[in-house]
């Protein structure tokens, strides 16, 4: 077991038996130098299942993060965690581009996205029109103070940290986007819920005249074809969207894979 699981195994151990599940960025850091783990802050981000110690999955735990430090132990995996989608053959298209000299530059989620919006793909899945132009605004930090509910129970946060990869607008309605490098079977739903959250409260305060808000999920694979061992990507995308304030309430709209294909420029 890795030492970053290794303390929140023991934070959660802790919890449990104290019958207090929330804890506070303090006590990470106290079991943190007790077991020789460098990144205290690193403990409580996960992004999904497979990175929480097995004594959570089996009791099927969950972690929200409260704002100001604290967080919470939340029970049923399956509210705060969502499982992708499968996509089928008939869903997967490929996509001819010519390659700028920076898309394998790096493998940020800044460049995953970048070009997903170069070559079009993020206009064709989206909108339905590779020749949509949307606002584009680049990735941002920002924090979200209010209330949401995880099955019955009302949750506040205050001053919750969140980044946002890319937001697109048009026509008013907001699009949200998460990228990461790699296929995995899940993720943590508040990535998006909490930008949801976000824009959904300035909506209903007036501050913002925001339609429509939607979720998408971009995780981006690096193949080689066999013949020329040429590098290519392939991107697979999920567009959700919440009902309402409730973190389950997520739903998928579309689900669409792309299989970039280099082509020779002119």
């Amino acid at each position: 077991m890795s030492k970053k699981k290794a303390v929140l195994a023991r934070v959660f151990e802790d919890c449990i038996k104290k019958g207090e599940p929330v804890f506070h960025n303090s006590y990470v850091k106290q079991v943190s130098e007790e077991l020789g783990f460098g990144n205290q802050y690193d403990a409580t981000k996960l992004d999904r299942l497979a990175k929480y110690p097995d004594i959570i999955n089996q009791q099927g735990y969950f972690l929200i993060h409260l704002g100001k430090g604290y967080h919470q132990f939340v029970p049923n995996q399956s509210l705060g965690y969502h499982r992708f989608e499968p996509i089928h053959e008939e869903e997967s298209m490929p996509w001819e581009y010519v390659p700028g000299v920076l898309n394998d530059f790096d493998t940020s989620e800044a460049n995953i996205l970048s070009i997903a919006y170069n070559q079009s793909v993020l206009h064709d899945f989206v909108y339905g029109d590779r020749r949509a132009n949307p606002q584009v605004y680049l990735a941002r930090r920002t924090k979200f103070t209010g209330s949401y509910t995880i099955a019955e129970d009302t949750i506040d946060a205050t001053q919750v940290q969140m980044e946002m990869d890319l937001v697109l607008e048009l026509n008013g309605n907001v699009t949200v986007f998460e990228a990461k490098n790699g296929f995995h079977d899940d993720f943590a739903v508040y990535q998006l819920f909490h930008p949801y959250l976000y824009f959904d409260d300035h909506r209903r305060s007036g501050k913002l005249n925001v339609g429509e808000i939607q979720c998408c999920y971009l995780q981006r694979k690096k193949t080689r074809r066999r013949k020329n061992q040429q590098q290519s990507s392939v991107l697979r995308l999920h567009l959700y969207r919440f009902r309402d304030r409730e973190m389950a309430s997520i739903e998928l709209l579309r689900k669409r894979e792309y299989e970039l294909k280099m082509k020779d420029p002119l």
